[in-house]
């Protein structure tokens, strides 16, 4: 592997860690999004710094091609990540039902109190 290419994974592996950490500083994603990210990017930071390792914990694994467990790696970190967001996104839809039928409920309501109101207010209200 060339020089080149070796400080371009670390550099790569930093600036994934840095987008991701200061996007937690600011607000703009919570932790529980983070931690794949975080941990994905741990990750290439070790293997860009200790290139060798790949091909070691490949060679442990029966992996023949060490890329290949990059690829792997990679998939099931986003297939983890795809069912968090699918958990979540059932968790809303069930409050956005719930919170759209407590505010047809209120509008109910609010219907019929004013309908009550006019009702004993009688013709006097209504020009």
């Amino acid at each position: 592997m060339s020089l080149a290419v070796y400080i371009l994974g670390i550099v790569a592996a930093l600036f994934t860690l840095g987008v991701v950490i200061e996007s937690l500083r600011r607000r703009h994603l919570r932790e529980r999004h983070a931690i794949w990210w975080l941990a994905a990017g741990l990750v290439a930071l070790v293997i860009g710094i200790f290139p060798n390792l790949l091909g070691i914990v490949a060679g442990w694994l029966g992996v023949t091609v060490p890329i290949n467990l990059v690829f792997f790696l990679s998939i099931a970190v986003l297939f983890l990540v795809s069912i968090q967001h699918s958990g979540e996104l059932t968790e809303l839809e069930s409050e956005t039902r719930t919170l759209a039928e407590a505010v047809a409920l209120q509008e109910l309501r609010i219907k019929e109190l004013e309908r009550s109101l006019a009702e004993a207010l009688g013709p006097k209200r209504n020009p």
